[in-house]
C-alpha cells in the first residue's frame, strides 16, 4: 500500500499536480501505467500520482470528484448521506456552537458539517490527512491535534475511531478502538462506531442510533445526554434511501404487534431496525405481526416499502419436501435465507438438486419449537445469501 508524505500532497495540489491529474488515465495494467505516471511527473511524485488516480476511480460515485485520498480514509469514510444526516442532527442542537471533528481525517464529516454550521473545527494526528483536508474542503478551521488532548473548548465533539488495529484486525471494544471510546473529551458528544458494538459497555451514550444506507447497516452513532432531550429515545433506527423515502423509528413508538400465521407477504425488515431491537415498533406502525416473538421476520396482506417477498408455498422445513417443492414449480436458482435454523445454504443448495428456467427466494426460520419453509417468489430486492 502506497504511503503518501506531505511533499506528495503538496505536489498534487500545485498548479502542476493538477494538471498531470487532469491529464493521466490508467489503463488497469499496473506496469504501464507507474512507467507512464513516471515520465509525466518524475520519479518522485510518480506513485502519488497514479495512487491518487486509482483512489479517484473508487470513490467516483460515492464522493466528490477532485478529493485527495488515502486507501485507509477512503476505506473508512463515511457515506456522504450519513454524514450530512448526522451534520443536520448536530445542527438542530447546536446552532450558534463550536463543533469539532476530533477525526477528521481528510474531511467528510467537516465538509457535511460546514454545509450546515458556521463554526466547525477539524483535527487530526496525521499530517497527511491533514494536508489532504485542507485541500478537500477549502477555507475549513483545521489543527493538528491529538483527538484526546482538545483544541476547542465548550464545543459539540465529532468523533470516528479507527475500528481496525494497525494489523488490520477489526476491533469491537470501545476500549480497543483508537482513540477508545472512554477517553474522548465531553460532555457533548457524538460518536460513530460499529453497528455490532456492545452498547451496554457505553453506559455515558444517551440515545444509539442505528443508521443504514442502501440497505446496509453502516454505523452506530452514539449520543450523550447533552444533545438529546431527558423525555427523548433511547434507541432509534435511521433508514436513509437515495429516493428520499427513508424512516426513523424510535423505542417511543408504539409496539402493539400480534404473533401470527404468515400471511400473504414476508417482511424482512432493514437491518438498522433489527440492529435497533425495534421489530415490533416498525410491525406496528405498518399493520404487520410478528411469526414468533424471537424471529425479526413480519408479515402481513401488503409489504411496506422496501424488502418483502410473496409467500407461495409454506410448511414444515425438510430438505426431501423442499426439494419436490422446488421440482415441481421447476425451480432451477434459489437464493436460501437462514434465520435460527442450523443449515447452511451453500451446502444445501447443491442437495436440493434443482432444474429448470424458475427461481425463488427460500426462507429457513424458526418458528415456534419448529424450522419452517418459506417458498416465495424472487424479488430484485432479494439480497444475497445470509444466515
Amino acid at each position: 500500500m502506497f504511503a503518501f508524505s506531505v511533499p506528495d500532497v503538496a505536489f498534487l495540489t500545485s498548479g502542476a499536480g493538477h494538471a498531470a491529474l487532469s491529464s493521466f488515465v490508467p489503463t488497469g495494467d499496473p506496469l504501464r501505467d507507474a512507467a507512464a505516471a513516471r515520465r509525466l511527473v518524475g520519479e518522485e511524485h510518480g506513485a502519488a500520482l497514479l495512487e491518487t488516480a486509482l483512489l479517484r476511480s473508487r470513490a467516483r460515485g460515492r464522493f466528490p470528484d477532485g478529493w485527495l485520498w488515502t486507501a485507509d480514509a477512503l476505506e473508512q469514510a463515511t457515506a456522504v448521506p450519513v454524514a450530512q444526516h448526522r451534520a443536520q442532527r448536530i445542527a438542530a442542537v447546536a446552532a450558534g456552537r463550536v463543533v469539532h471533528d476530533v477525526t477528521c481525517s481528510v474531511g467528510v464529516e467537516v465538509a457535511a458539517l460546514s454545509a450546515v454550521l458556521d463554526r466547525v473545527v477539524g483535527s487530526d494526528l496525521d499530517p497527511v490527512r491533514l494536508a489532504m483536508a485542507r485541500a478537500n474542503v477549502p477555507g475549513a478551521r483545521l489543527a493538528r491535534a491529538d483527538a484526546l488532548v482538545p483544541v476547542t473548548r465548550g464545543s459539540v465533539v465529532v468523533a470516528d475511531p479507527a475500528r481496525r488495529t494497525s494489523s488490520g484486525r477489526r476491533v469491537r471494544r470501545p476500549d480497543e478502538m483508537t482513540p477508545p471510546l472512554a477517553a474522548l473529551p465531553g460532555p457533548d458528544l457524538v460518536v460513530s462506531t460499529a453497528p455490532g458494538l456492545d452498547f451496554a459497555l457505553v453506559p455515558w451514550a444517551r440515545e444509539v442510533e442505528l443508521v443504514s444506507l442502501d440497505g446496509r447497516v453502516r454505523e452506530a452513532a452514539l449520543w450523550s445526554a447533552g444533545l438529546v432531550p431527558d423525555d427523548g429515545p433511547r434507541r432509534r433506527a435511521t433508514v436513509l434511501r437515495p429516493a428520499g423515502d427513508g424512516f426513523q423509528v424510535t423505542d417511543l413508538d408504539d409496539d402493539t404487534c400480534p404473533v401470527t400465521d404468515v400471511d400473504e407477504w414476508l417482511v424482512d425488515p432493514d437491518g438498522a431496525v433489527v440492529r435497533a431491537g425495534l421489530v415490533r415498533q416498525f410491525a406496528a406502525r405498518h399493520g404487520l405481526a410478528q411469526l414468533d416473538p424471537h424471529l425479526a421476520y413480519l408479515t402481513g396482506p401488503h409489504p411496506p416499502s422496501g424488502r418483502a417477498f410473496r409467500v407461495l408455498e409454506h410448511g414444515p422445513f425438510s430438505e426431501k419436501t423442499l426439494r419436490q417443492t422446488l421440482r415441481r414449480r421447476e425451480v432451477g436458482r434459489v437464493e436460501i435465507l437462514v434465520r435460527g435454523v442450523d443449515v447452511e445454504p451453500d451446502r444445501l443448495r447443491p442437495r436440493l438438486k434443482l432444474a429448470g428456467p424458475g427461481a425463488a427466494t427460500v426462507v429457513l426460520a424458526r418458528v415456534g419449537r419448529g424450522a419452517r419453509a418459506y417458498v416465495c417468489e424472487t424479488s430484485p430486492a432479494t439480497p444475497r445469501t445470509t444466515r
